[in-house]
Formats: structure tokens, C-alpha cells, sequence
């Protein structure tokens, strides 16, 4: 009986040992969902725009010669594909962090210490702890940030978010409508693996390299999914704005309505007035809110660079709202591509004022919570180098938006 006592104690021991260690397992790979709009009318046409101007042209033949902003013609696109119908959510881009870097090594420099709410109150998005667990190094700097859009991406951040996608399991694909609408909601289940897929991040200048999957929107495919009407409305087919058709050269008359945000969650309060984008009218104050993990003090002082708070109010004076709470549909049931944060594209343009060096530069679209509303139209055609670390130190209000190309399937087995 002694024996059996001696054993049983020895079996209690290593069963109670043995716990902690299971508890502490890492997670497995996230499992994302992404809603896109279905885009069709492959071969649509394009138009004419000249950067920054409220005009648009059929052709750039058309339009007046600016040898210093020349025309563009933009927008065609002779497939049909898909676009997340709304921006990557900072608890996604943790999710990622956490299935591509369980170590928290930070190998790929996907997260800078300015993203943590420490070092920036009001717009720090993710913690980073060295001494969790394998997988849970990275959380929310606040749970209000959740559902926010991921602000603090360059290129190559981006690149590797769709490559973990593209290399990952998708694990379920389902077609539905709405409004109108046709989307296809895909869950898929991360892939660690981020070098290789969609992009090679080897190559300086890395582009599509697969006919199918995930990708970082173009910009033809970013401005068509954004502003193009497959029902004609609008001048040309095209809006003026993601959020409504305006008219052309009237200025701001036919702007959308600025969002206003709950000071204390960030959610729009004002989404009975339509159309409406979360940027900055310059008759209204900027859309704001601070994290209840923080004081208003902290949020409106405390920032990574020791700028003094009348300077800091000023260069930084727009927050980022939930995703999708404006509920301005665009003309593919898209939310959120006019405002909120500006949306990187893959396209490689030359660098601006004949800059030189080896920097690949890229486009982007979409403005941002503390710009006027002229960032939201068609012409706002934006550029920056793909590896701005300076940019994911000190900008939080550039996000990514997830493109889809090809007739995927879920995986079998």
C-alpha cells in the first residue's frame, strides 16, 4: 500500500509539472477571414488625370500639358478580381506578427517600438513583450484598437502580409450578396513562411510573381475598385470621390460629410450622415479619440519625438476610426477607401523631382484622418519609397488593403 501511495504521489507530482508546459504551447498559426467585393467588368476604360488636380480627362490626350505633374491614364483593368471590402485591422496585422515571428525576434522589421502605446499614447496600436511565450509576443496596445486599421505598414510589411496569405491554407471560400453587391468571404490560416509567394523579397524591386492568390492591390486595380461605376454614373464612369460620384471641378461642394468619432472607443457617431469619410474638413475639428488604457493627458503630450503639445497638436491631429462605421458604400461595396488610412498599392513609379538612388517607390491612394478631403479624390495619386522605416516610426495613418486574383479554391485534405 506504501508502494502504491509513493507511486501515486510521483504521478500527482509530474502530471502538476507537466501542466504549465502544455499551457504554455505556442498558438497555432491565426486564422484570418477577409471579405472581398467581386470587381468586374474586365475592360473597362480608363481615364486621364493629372495629379492633384480636380479635373478629369477621357484620355490624356485630351488633357492640358503640366510638364511638372503630367497626365495619367489610370484605372483600366481587363480582368475581373477581388478587394477586401475593408482595410487589414490592427488584431489581424497582431495575429500575423505572431504566426511569422513566435520568437519575437523581429527579423523583418515588421513592428518599430513607436507602434507600442507606451511610446505613443494616443496612436501606439501594438505592445511588443520580450518575455512572453513563444507566439504571444505582440498584443493590442488597448482592446479599442481591434477593429482599427493597421496604420504604421510601408511596402515590404505589406508584401509579406499577403505572402503569409498567399502561402497559408484557405480553408473555407463563400459567395454571397448584399445591397447589390457580390462579394466571396475567404478564411484562411497563416502561413509562417514570408519570403517566398506572391513576392519574392529577395528581389530589390520585387512584383507579381504568381497569376493567382492574394496580392497588394495595384493601382489600376485600386483606383477601378475605388471610383470606377460599372453603372455609368458619375463623368466618364468615374466618381470623384470612393464615397459618392461629385462633380468635377466644383471644388469641395459634392465633398462626402466629415466622420466625428467617440472620444473614448473611436466608433463613428454620425453615420446617419451620408455619404461620410473619416478625414479632416478644415471648418470642423479633426476626427479624435484616445485609448481608455490612457489618460487624456498622455494622448495629447506624450509622443516618441519630445515635440512640445501645441506643435504636436497640430502636425498630428487625426485619429483613425473603426473600420467600416462610416458605411459609405463605394461603387463595388467597398468601405473605407476615402479616408481613415492611405492604402498602399504594388505599382513601382518613378521617384518625384528626378530623385535619384536605388529606393523603389510605389503608389498609394486613399487619404488619411488628418488631410483635407482633396486627398480622397481620383487625382490624388500618392508615392513613397517601399522601405520608409522613417514613415513606420513617426506616420500612423498608412494601412493595407488585400487583393485576391484568380479563382482560388480551398485546401483538400
Amino acid at each position: 500500500m506504501r508502494h502504491r501511495l509513493v507511486l501515486a504521489g510521483i504521478v500527482a507530482a509530474l502530471a502538476a509539472f507537466a501542466l504549465p508546459a502544455i499551457a504554455a504551447a505556442a498558438p497555432k498559426p491565426a486564422v484570418l477571414t477577409f471579405k472581398t467585393a467581386k470587381i468586374g467588368a474586365p475592360g473597362n476604360p480608363s481615364v486621364g488625370i493629372i495629379p492633384f488636380n480636380d479635373a478629369i480627362y477621357r484620355s490624356c490626350e485630351e488633357a492640358p500639358e503640366t510638364p511638372k505633374k503630367p497626365c495619367q491614364q489610370v484605372g483600366a483593368v481587363n480582368y475581373g478580381y477581388g478587394v477586401s471590402q475593408l482595410e487589414v485591422t490592427v488584431s489581424q496585422y497582431v495575429a500575423f506578427l505572431n504566426t511569422v515571428d513566435p520568437k519575437g525576434t523581429n527579423r523583418h522589421k515588421l513592428y518599430s517600438s513607436d507602434e507600442s502605446g507606451t511610446a505613443w499614447p494616443r496612436f501606439g496600436q501594438i505592445d511588443f513583450s520580450s518575455s512572453a511565450g513563444k507566439g504571444r509576443h505582440y498584443t493590442l496596445a488597448a482592446p479599442e484598437w481591434s477593429n482599427k486599421p493597421y496604420g504604421f505598414a510601408n511596402f515590404l510589411r505589406s508584401a509579406r502580409f499577403a505572402n503569409s496569405l498567399y502561402n497559408g491554407e484557405l480553408l473555407s471560400k463563400k459567395a454571397s450578396s448584399e445591397a447589390g453587391f457580390s462579394y466571396v468571404t475567404y478564411k484562411v490560416r497563416l502561413s509562417p513562411v514570408t519570403e517566398k509567394g506572391m513576392y519574392d523579397m529577395t528581389e530589390r524591386a520585387m512584383t507579381r510573381s504568381k497569376k493567382s492568390g492574394f496580392v497588394i492591390p495595384s493601382q489600376d486595380e485600386w483606383i477601378k475598385s475605388a471610383y470606377y461605376d460599372p453603372k455609368g454614373g458619375g463623368t466618364f464612369s468615374y466618381w470623384k470621390y470612393p464615397t459618392n460620384s461629385g462633380v468635377f471641378g466644383d471644388n469641395t461642394a459634392t465633398a462626402p460629410v466629415q466622420a466625428t468619432l467617440d472620444p473614448t472607443n473611436g466608433n463613428v457617431t454620425n453615420a446617419a450622415s451620408q455619404p461620410l469619410a473619416i478625414f479632416h474638413t478644415l471648418e470642423t475639428p479633426p476626427p479624435s479619440w484616445c485609448p481608455t488604457t490612457f489618460s487624456a493627458e498622455a494622448c495629447t503630450t506624450v509622443n516618441p519625438f519630445g515635440m512640445d503639445p501645441t506643435n504636436y497638436a497640430k502636425l498630428y491631429a487625426g485619429s483613425l476610426g473603426t473600420v467600416g462605421q462610416a458605411g459609405t458604400l463605394g461603387p463595388w461595396g467597398t468601405l473605407d477607401q476615402g479616408g481613415n488610412v492611405v492604402e498602399w498599392t504594388d505599382t513601382i513609379t518613378p521617384p518625384p523631382f528626378g530623385i535619384k538612388g536605388k529606393r523603389v517607390w510605389r503608389r498609394l491612394h486613399g487619404g488619411i484622418s488628418n488631410s483635407p478631403v482633396y486627398q480622397l479624390w481620383l487625382s490624388a495619386i500618392g508615392l513613397n519609397p517601399q522601405d520608409n522605416t522613417f514613415f513606420t516610426a513617426t506616420y500612423p495613418w498608412i494601412g493595407i488593403r488585400i487583393g485576391v486574383l484568380g479563382n482560388l479554391s480551398p485546401d483538400k485534405g
